[in-house]
């Protein structure tokens, strides 16, 4: 059971992460229709043994192969555009983030307070508890709100880098000189885990994500032990 779960997407811990699941299921099953239809034809074309010598075009059903396909890419397009636009709408955050990525670790900064600032770096190895994830956990992580509007401001110091966490839909590329925004609604608590997506040096793979989605209460009483450090 679990191998053929590995084969789909993360269960989603945003709207928009279950709006993708959605889209994935609906191009999904209209790429199995068009297979399933093709390969039919396919079968009965070569193992049927009807012919017509008489037969020289057919424009009723090069029409019908021609206008059919694209109705059916309109069905895909139109889903797709929607969030598109949907992914790229910052609404009035909540609380703002900034990340930073370095060779090879994660810098975060709470910009709605002052003095909130820290590295994540992964835990090694030979450090990590018995409960944790090897190559996944980090020594600090970012502690957010549930149930609260987030923007995440990305970029980078040194080389390109990518923020992603599947679980909530995000995917934000860090570039030096730059900065890049997005937004994500985290609906329930708990760790959600990601990684470096962006081929950015030799310890690419050493550098996850952790998000701990706390309720409001939680995150009130993280950002006053914080700020009275």
């Amino acid at each position: 059971m679990s191998t053929w779960s590995n084969l789909g997407l993360q269960n989603s811990a945003s709207p928009l992460m279950e709006q993708l699941t959605f889209f994935h299921d609906h191009t999904l099953m209209i790429l199995v229709m068009i297979t399933t239809l093709v390969g039919y034809l396919m079968f009965m074309l070569f193992f049927n043994k009807f012919t017509n010598r008489f037969l020289l075009h057919g424009q009723t059903i090069e029409v019908i192969w021609t206008i059919l396909p694209a109705i059916v890419l309109l069905f895909i397009a139109f889903p797709s555009l929607r969030l598109l636009y949907l992914l790229d709408e910052i609404n009035e955050p909540s609380i703002t983030l900034k990340s930073i990525g370095h060779q090879w670790y994660w810098s975060y900064e709470y910009s709605d307070f002052t003095n909130i600032e820290f590295d994540s770096y992964m835990i090694p190895t030979n450090e990590l508890p018995t409960d944790g994830f090897r190559l996944l956990d980090v020594d600090n992580r970012v502690i957010i709100p549930m149930n609260s509007q987030i923007r995440i401001l990305v970029t980078a110091a040194d080389v390109i880098h990518s923020w992603t966490v599947p679980a909530l839909g995000v995917k934000v590329d860090g570039t030096p000189g730059r900065l890049n925004q997005t937004n994500f609604f985290i609906n329930r608590p708990g760790l959600f885990y990601g990684q470096c997506s962006e081929i950015c040096g030799a310890n690419h793979s050493f550098m996850p994500i952790v998000i701990e989605s706390v309720p409001t209460n939680y995150f009130i009483k993280w950002i006053n032990s914080n700020l009275n450090i």
